[in-house]
């Protein structure tokens, strides 16, 4: 089948990617001219485990413009939709991505699968496509794609849900999702818009309430991982996304739940359970600056970060745990030295004045205390004979071996 997919980041890219791997022909559209440029190359413009490859293998099937022209088939809307300053989103690039696959088809499908707060499908961006064609049908297609397994999760995923509106929309995702084994769930867009902001917002309580039992363990001088071994065994909750630490980041589950709690205050909804987890991730990072103080004022101080991506296997630094410690270690006079196996280039662009090391060694030479701050498996066991004072605290749980050194974890 044709497929376009508009917007390159990181959901389009990966999603049109792996379309192509089942033997669909893909066109990207980015504004971004970089982007498509390394696009047409064979390049992916974004680090993800496995997508290179595929891309290498499949560039037959692929091709980039940033321009509209030639659209037909299943168009795919994958673009941004950025938080607005009261939370709610952004939609102004998702409505212009609709309005120009619109008037540059005839008929067709277009498949909305940015996130988007439920009833923006059928109120906001269908009435854009019917302004230029009846003919062209409108679906509600939500991503759960885990960043650094994305490939994985697209190909082998737990459900497919479908929002549609018309018989058309639903034979031809049908079609485009045969060769996925994965049941898949038939509803109307406004619930499928639902379905991912539920979904998201669940996952990032259950880290959250980790989080808090982490933080109460940590005042008793337990450990929370045994307590949450323990709590993981009730079939009714299972041991996901149980693991406590410096809270979640990255480009969803921050930004989906401000959305969610700003959208629900428009309709006259207090979500007060969302309201608690977002203040509960904004202070948990802070936590090991506190534990630090402990053993030294950090003014002056040379502070090794270990860590920058939200999570380990992506490039990735959207809201990631390691900004708001960085600022606050700079704030208090700190001096930082960062190293990060792919997300140094990233975070530059937030921090460019800190120094950035290109090993984990470097980082810690003459270091007054270490933070390790993302789950990189590199980080595992670390030689930190040549810091200055071996203090580490840690807020991911990944460090292996802590004999010689001064050694808090975050909850344990």
């Amino acid at each position: 089948m044709d497929i376009t997919v508009i917007g390159a980041g990181y959901v389009g890219l990966t999603t049109g990617v792996a379309f192509a791997e089942l033997g669909n022909n893909v066109r990207f559209i980015d504004i971004d001219e970089e982007k498509i440029n390394k696009i047409k190359e064979g390049v992916a413009p974004i680090y993800e485990e496995g997508l290179q490859e595929m891309m290498e293998r499949n560039m037959s099937r692929i091709k980039a413009a940033s321009s509209y022209n030639e659209i037909d088939g299943v168009v795919f809307i994958c673009v941004g939709t950025p938080s607005l300053q009261d939370g709610s989103i952004n939609l102004e690039y998702a409505k212009e991505a609709v309005e120009n696959a619109a008037k540059n088809m005839e008929e067709g499908l277009i498949v909305i699968k940015s996130t988007v707060f439920p009833g923006t499908t059928e109120k906001i961006l269908l009435p854009i496509v019917e302004k230029y064609s009846k003919k062209i049908s409108i679906a509600m297609n939500p991503e759960f794609l885990r960043e650094g397994k994305a490939l994985h999760d697209f190909l082998h995923p737990d459900r497919i849900v479908i929002g549609i509106r018309d018989e058309k929309g639903e034979r031809l995702l049908k079609e485009l999702y045969k060769p996925i084994d994965a049941p898949v769930l038939v509803t109307n867009p406004t619930v499928a818009e639902l379905i991912k902001y539920a979904s998201n917002a669940f996952l990032a309580t259950k880290i959250t309430f980790a989080n808090e039992i982490g933080n109460l363990a940590k005042l008793l001088g337990i450990d929370v991982y045994e307590v949450m071994k323990g709590v993981a065994m009730d079939h009714r909750i299972s041991p996901y996304f149980l693991n406590a630490g410096v809270g979640f980041g990255g480009s969803c589950f921050p930004k989906d739940l401000k959305a969610l709690r700003a959208g629900a205050k428009k309709l006259g909804y207090d979500m007060l359970l969302v309201d608690a987890v977002l203040k509960i991730n904004d202070e948990q990072p802070l936590r090991v600056i506190k534990l630090l103080e402990k053993y030294m004022d950090v003014r002056n101080k040379t502070i090794a970060i270990l860590g920058l991506a939200f999570k380990a296997n992506t490039d990735d630094i959207r809201e990631s745990r390691a900004i708001p410690v960085i600022r606050e270690l700079l704030k208090k006079g700190a001096k930082i030295k960062a190293y990060d196996p792919m997300a140094m280039e990233n975070m530059k662009r937030v921090f460019p004045s800190i120094e950035y090391c290109d090993s984990i060694d470097k980082a810690l030479d003459s270091a007054d205390a270490c933070l390790i701050l993302t789950d990189w498996k590199e980080f595992e066991n670390i030689d930190f004979q040549k810091m200055r004072k071996k203090i580490v605290i840690e807020g991911r749980r990944i460090l292996k071996n802590k004999e010689g050194i001064i050694y808090e974890g975050i909850c344990w």
